[in-house]
């Protein structure tokens, strides 16, 4: 039991550490607002939840965030790293609890469509009502919605925001993310499953 406890918190600290390196190599993506960062530290997380369960992808997502914190500290006062934690534990809860069910690769690609929708359904509810207004008290709204408008003129207020710029990023992202993941778990699985 020790043992196996061992194994899975080591598994744990090796995927946060790639998904923290994954993280420091964030970019802006010209089509989106500028304070939409895109990296792929959630497939770390990802192969976390396939291979250990969701509960471990949500520590390696929070993980993740402390550690890129305390290395790169805060531009948003926290508020971005917390909202990457939140809405990323949106994804790999139910990407989690689909594929423990059933896995093989079609429970996968389901899972992970399945939480790609809870999250991108989250991220907008949770941007508009927490983590946009939790923003605001850094940098005026104006310069937000600016920030948005800069790159889509339809971007005139925190509603079209969300609708125009954080939705489609969110789902560029989960896309994105998912594809790397289908392609690269099943040569990494069986590291993460050796002993276990």
């Amino acid at each position: 039991m020790e043992k196996n406890r061992t194994k899975y918190l080591t598994r744990v600290a090796v995927l946060t550490a790639i998904a923290v390196a994954l993280m420091l190599l964030e970019f802006v993506i010209p089509i989106f607002p500028g304070f939409l960062k895109f990296d792929a530290s959630d497939v770390a997380a990802l192969m976390g939840t396939f291979a250990l369960g969701p509960i471990a992808g949500v520590i390696i997502e929070g993980l993740k965030n402390v550690i890129f914190m305390g290395l790169r500290g805060s531009m948003t006062g926290g508020v971005g790293e917390f909202a990457n934690f939140v809405i990323g534990s949106a994804w790999m809860i139910p990407v989690g609890l689909i594929y423990k069910k059933n896995k093989n690769k079609k429970s996968a690609i389901i899972a992970l469509a399945v939480g790609a929708v809870s999250m991108i359904v989250f991220a907008a509810a949770i941007n508009y009502f927490v983590m946009l207004p939790l923003y605001a008290k850094i940098m005026p709204v104006e310069a937000i919605i600016g920030m948005g408008s800069a790159v889509n003129p339809n971007i005139v207020s925190l509603e079209t925001l969300i609708l125009f710029g954080i939705t489609p990023f969110n789902i560029f992202k989960t896309v994105t993310i998912s594809l790397i993941t289908v392609l690269l778990y099943k040569r990494v699985s069986p590291v993460l499953h050796k002993n276990m």
